[in-house]
This record gives C-alpha cells, structure tokens and sequence, in this order.
C-alpha cells in the first residue's frame, strides 16, 4: 500500500508536491452553525468545491500517474459486496462508520481516535468500515482511511462525493475496497461509466438513491449494492421510512443497505420487518460512549 506521506499530496490546503509552497484557495466553512442554515442547494455547494478540490488535486498529480500506480495495486482487496450478501449470525449486518463531522450535526468528534475507534467497531461485530474522507464538509484527514484499514482486517468504504474517474483512481490509490456512488450527484451516463470503471479497478461499489427514479437510474446503470440513504441531502432532513418504502422496489440481485438516522434497536428492528439487513450506522456510534457495547446493543446482543 502506498505510504501515508505520498497521501499527503492530495491534502488541497497544503503544499503542492513540487515544492513551490503555493496554496490552494479554499473556502472555510463553519461546521458548527452549517446545519442551522441548510439551503435547497447545500448539495451542488458542496460539488462545487469537490470539483474545485479535484482539478487542483490533477495539477499535482496528473491523471495518468494515478491511473498507473492504482493498477498496480489492483488486488488484495476486501469484498463488500460478499460481507452484505446475506445476513449475519445475528440477522443483519452493520457497516460502521469513522466521521468527525456532518453538514448537518456539525462537528461530531473532530478529535476521533480512528485506529481505536476501528479496532473497536470490529470487535462489536461490525462486517464493514466506512470511512469519510471529504475534509471542508466532514474535517476528514488526509490518512484516516489507510490508518482505519490497517487497523482491522474487515473491508473499507471511502464515503466521499465522487463525480470523476480520477477519484475512483484516487480511491484505490488511498487502500480502499469499495467506494460510495451517490445518483443524485452524476447523470444516468456519469454514473454507468464510473460503476464500469470502479469494476476495472477492481472496487465494489455502495450505490446511493434516495428516491424510486434514483433506484431506477441505478438499476438502469448496473448497480448491485443499493444504499438506501434516509436523508434528503439537498435538505438533509431524514426519515426512516424512505428505507421502508424503496425496499419492495430492489430487484432480487440488488442487495439493500439502510443509510442515517438509525440510532436504536428499535429503528432496526422496524427497518429489519421491511426486508432491509444491513446497515450503515455513524452519528450514534460515533457519539457513543462505547462504541463496542452500543454496536453489540444494535446488533441484539
């Protein structure tokens, strides 16, 4: 796996790898007061600045050489897509995931121990990791998700805004087995060629859909892993039942994932009476005071 210091290059707000010390413009965003003052068009801010972050990021590291060293180390990944096939020994399946913020809760940890926080999850029973890697909008840091998968030997999501096949480049570059699609954020045609490309680059894919057209894009564009995100993220308000309605629509090869807002056993337990076993928890586990026991509580234990 490549060292976390060559990571460091794709940190936007530090040194290009030249040397010149010349910085890139970025916006500072207030995370503690963002969620209070959620716009309509809080999504395309936010793929605004991602673009800006990746064009930057090409003038560092151009495209080509990235594509090179991601094949070389097109293997030894971890399935996703085997660890949500079926459920586990308790009757679902938890993908935990390591944050520090949110647009909408503002900061949530921002001093997360990412290995012990890791090391627990897996402990808990989690099959999964997911892993924030967006720093304006999540105050990601360039290595937490290298640190998180040397941690523990489960498979690891990069959960970003992904619009671009540097970043499926980008992705497999970081040491991840799998990254996050979100329909809302790519065109039918964007997001068949980046499910084709991440299938070429040997990673699965957590494609996200929030309502019955963005599930008919997905199926239209291929996708085998659906998550059904519970948060409307042009207003991020959430409501499980999103989850429970969408569930009846996935086709029999297509295997649900229940996204935000499941913060109980009860929340669980109804999302598991509508077909749906598994489940990607953050907020709650994050917040928890154990993260080990409250995971074991989710799980039935």
């Amino acid at each position: 796996m490549p060292k976390a210091n060559w990571i460091r290059s794709f940190d936007l707000s530090g040194k290009t790898d030249d040397g010149s010390g010349s910085l890139v413009s970025r916006q500072t965003f207030r995370l503690e007061k963002v969620g209070a003052h959620m716009s309509s068009d809080f999504l395309d801010m936010i793929l605004k600045r991602k673009r800006i972050e990746i064009e930057a990021a090409q003038r560092r590291v151009p495209e080509a050489r990235l594509r090179e060293m991601a094949g070389r180390l097109n293997g030894g990944r971890r399935s996703l897509v085997d660890a949500l096939r079926a459920p586990g020994p308790q009757g679902l399946n938890i993908i935990s995931e390591i944050k520090r913020a949110s647009p909408s809760k503002g900061l949530i940890h921002p001093e997360l121990d990412v290995q012990g926080t890791a090391r627990s999850y897996e402990r808990g029973g989690a099959v999964a990791l997911s892993v924030l890697t967006d720093r304006d909008f999540f105050q990601a840091r360039p290595t937490d998700l290298q640190e998180a998968r040397t941690a523990v030997n489960l498979p690891v999501l990069r959960k970003d805004f992904i619009i671009s096949p540097y970043q499926v480049y980008e992705t497999a570059v970081m040491g991840a087995d799998a990254l996050l699609l979100i329909v809302k954020a790519l065109t039918r045609d964007q997001l068949k060629g980046l499910l084709e490309l991440c299938g070429e680059t040997g990673l699965d894919v957590l494609v996200e859909v929030h309502s019955e057209k963005e599930l008919e894009d997905a199926t239209w564009a291929g996708a085998t892993l659906i998550g059904i995100n519970n948060r409307d993220l042009t207003t991020f308000e959430t409501d499980l039942r999103t989850s429970v309605s969408l569930a009846p629509y996935l086709a029999p090869h297509q295997v649900g994932v229940s996204e935000s807002g499941i913060r109980t056993r009860g929340d669980i337990v109804e999302l598991l009476r509508a077909g749906i076993w598994n489940f990607l928890i953050g907020e709650s586990l994050v917040r928890a005071e154990d993260p080990e026991v409250f995971l074991q509580i989710l799980l039935g234990h």
